[in-house]
């Protein structure tokens, strides 16, 4: 039987709109109007995919109160399927690879998810593998956001359209993205192209130049979780000849998170990411009305190392178990 879920008293019938800011990091720099994601009830952006492709699927009678959904997700799309699938009354287990944020776990958890481990050097394809199989033994829903097209919508009718209803003159010259799945870029280029903008596109890309590893790896990057040679059948970047890739250093982007964040925003690596990429994409194409996403909060990373610098006292090398408030 189809199931209404905007009757669900756990269930609001729509997102609120997330804020676009301009944001300039200083007085010599250019203006760049970021999509304030991390504001979502989950913080990130992977509620939009979540609530789309979980709704849709709840109304359509292809999930009911008590059906199972498996997911494989490095962390923030499980965090926002877990969300969901509580307020709907759905039971729901990530397939992580080994060595995500304990933050992550403890998120997904804490809203009633449970947890499927696959070793960390399967990666993503390795978590996507396992979570079919689980899928095909025990009939779970698998939302499969690495191929079901519902992710590329969610931002194309959610994340664009609100952007051109708000940035000043309705009017987007570029926008700028990492890639995980290729959701967010390929919405927005999408929607925003729809409405008659977006001269430019822009893929931020991270580049690992330490020898310095992080516990998350990606094919690019082991210190920008989500960002990743692309596994997804949602995007590929040959398809897009006009697309400007942008690579940004680990270290600028991590350093550019930590500006963001003294500034008021409590975001994690992805934004300083996709924020330093466009003030690059800024030197050709400025002076323009930019646009990027911040995906994510801060919270999921303080077991990182973007959160190193802050610790403890200057004489510690890694975190206590209860980490020291210095003062100093």
């Amino acid at each position: 039987m189809k199931q209404n879920f905007h009757t669900t008293n756990r269930y609001p019938a729509d997102l609120p709109m997330t804020p676009l800011v301009p944001i300039q990091l200083s007085a010599h720099e250019p203006v760049i109007w970021c999509k304030l994601e991390f504001l979502n009830p989950s913080g990130s952006t992977k509620d939009r995919i979540a609530r789309h492709i979980l709704g849709n699927a709840f109304e359509q009678g292809r999930l009911n109160p008590g059906s199972t959904v498996i997911e494989a997700s490095s962390g923030s799309t499980s965090i926002a399927m877990a969300l969901v699938c509580a307020q709907l009354g759905l039971r729901f287990i990530a397939v992580l690879p080994e060595g995500v944020s304990n933050e992550r776990v403890l998120m997904i958890r804490a809203y009633g998810g449970n947890i499927h481990f696959v070793p960390k050097e399967g990666g993503i394809p390795g978590c996507i593998r396992e979570a079919e199989r689980l899928g095909a033994e025990t009939g779970a829903f698998l939302p499969r956001q690495f191929s079901n097209p519902g992710n590329v919508a969610a931002h194309e009718h959610g994340t664009a359209r609100e952007i051109v209803e708000q940035i000043p003159g309705h009017l987007v010259d570029a926008v700028v993205s990492g890639v995980g799945t290729g959701g967010t870029l390929v919405g927005l280029m999408r929607g925003c192209s729809s409405a008659g903008h977006v001269q430019r596109a822009f893929l931020a890309r991270p580049v690992d130049l330490s020898i310095e590893r992080e516990q998350e790896c990606c094919s690019f990057s082991c210190s920008i979780p989500g960002v990743m040679e692309s596994v997804s059948e949602l995007f590929q970047e040959s398809d897009y000849l006009d697309l400007t890739t942008i690579e940004v250093p680990d270290q600028d982007a991590m350093e550019t998170t930590r500006e963001l964040i003294r500034l008021g925003f409590p975001v994690g690596p992805s934004s300083g990411l996709n924020f330093r990429a466009a003030l690059i994409a800024a030197e050709s194409v400025w002076p323009a009305k930019i646009v990027t996403v911040f995906p994510d909060r801060m919270e999921r990373y303080f077991s990182t190392g973007l959160f190193r610098p802050f610790w403890g006292c200057e004489t510690q090398s890694q975190p206590a178990e209860h980490p020291v408030l210095c003062l100093s």
